[in-house]
């Protein structure tokens, strides 16, 4: 596997008032392409900022930041557009679906922004909700919700899916429902998935595991023999 994502000594700072909040402070780290990973941290440790950093929706300070071989962390805003939607595809804690459109109609969407968008039918099948095409998002549960939302990401046909807090508003069930299927695209679909998460059972299934405190990266692990979401103790 070619390493399809390097953070170069990147650093994240923000000036409130006088005072200096360095977010990220001087981090390195490489995913490979394929790789199903975990960042791990307590709140305000700077992982949603690292994933906002990646996703081109927020600029790095110093570093760059390495994707299939282009730094990101020097494009412009449009060029930075352009690389959302060709690269990645977003799933939130919370899922952002259009209230007045159909489940079908929110992932259909997608063939706006891209060429080689997936078709909303088959990507709908592909999460186990083409019986729920003609449904609005208040129609639906908070899990089917969640799934409509990856399949609008993964609809994209990205490269990578980043995550943050998937599960944070679902119930247990339900959420392991949910890193199920983000696995799957890893394993089966050899897409780049990464999860911030403060549930740490969740490493065990992860190739990669990047702790994160106080905006620095304080241990990497690899797991030789990951396991799936269901041999997870939850």
């Amino acid at each position: 596997m070619k390493h399809a994502i390097a953070f170069k000594n990147v650093t994240r700072e923000y000036q409130i008032g006088e005072h200096t909040l360095r977010a990220l402070d001087d981090i390195s780290f490489s995913i490979k392409e394929g790789e199903f990973v975990v960042i791990l941290g307590p709140s305000g440790a700077g992982k949603s900022t690292l994933l906002n950093l990646l996703g081109g929706m927020d600029y790095a300070t110093h570093g760059e930041i390495i994707v299939d071989g282009d730094n990101i962390a020097s494009l412009t805003d449009d060029k930075l557009t352009e690389y959302r939607a060709a690269h990645v595809g977003f799933v939130f804690q919370f899922y952002n679906l259009i209230p007045t459109l159909t489940a079908l109609e929110n992932i259909a969407l997608t063939k706006k922004i891209v060429k080689n968008a997936i078709s909303a039918g088959e990507v709908l099948d592909m999460v186990g909700l083409s019986d729920h095409a003609n449904q609005f998002p208040a129609q639906l549960s908070g899990g089917e919700q969640q799934r409509v939302s990856i399949a609008r990401a993964v609809a994209k046909n990205p490269t990578m899916l980043l995550c943050d807090e998937p599960t944070g508003a679902l119930d247990s069930e339900t959420g392991i429902v949910i890193l199920e299927m983000l696995q799957k695209m890893s394993r089966d679909r050899d897409k780049t998935v990464i999860i911030v998460t403060h549930n740490a059972a969740l490493a065990e299934a992860a190739d990669k595991v990047i702790r994160i405190k106080n905006g620095k990266i304080r241990d990497i692990t690899e797991n030789a023999t990951p396991k799936s979401i269901s041999e997870v103790n939850w």
